[in-house]
């Protein structure tokens, strides 16, 4: 496979590679909107176990920064390779509706939650919203 790369693309790497320019990481707190007090994480590509412990350590990270809103994204499972398993569903994305209930059944975190709004009634949603309490009207 053997393609040229336009005048425009090859000009662009090359600034890239000689610039101070970098990938932004993913698990970064990211402001969505330009809102202080809003972040989010992407599970994609996580275990369901490394989900759940990346999401749980975020959400007490992001309370101690008094962030209110976290947009957390799973995924829809579409890619997964759940069809290889004759245990799980084909229809149902891991960590669409798992991470959600472990987050529900953990008393520690919902005392530090106002809401969580998973949208599971829409099968094309890939994320699902937090809402936290204040920390100091704890």
């Amino acid at each position: 496979m053997n393609k040229k790369l336009s005048k425009k693309d090859l000009k662009d790497w090359k600034d890239f590679i000689e610039g101070n320019q970098s990938v932004p990481n993913k698990d970064n707190f990211k402001n969505i909107r330009k809102n202080k007090n809003e972040a989010m994480i992407d599970l994609h590509g996580f275990s369901l176990d490394q989900a759940n412990n990346k999401v749980e350590k975020f959400i007490y990270k992001c309370f101690d920064k008094k962030i209110e809103k976290l947009n957390i994204i799973t995924g829809k499972g579409l890619r997964s390779k759940v069809d290889q398993n004759p245990y799980q569903s084909k229809d149902l994305g891991i960590l669409k509706y798992s991470v959600p209930e472990f987050i529900k059944s953990n008393i520690e975190l919902m005392s530090i939650i106002k809401r969580i709004d998973d949208q599971t009634d829409n099968k094309n949603s890939g994320f699902f919203c937090i809402y936290l309490k204040l920390k100091n009207k704890l």
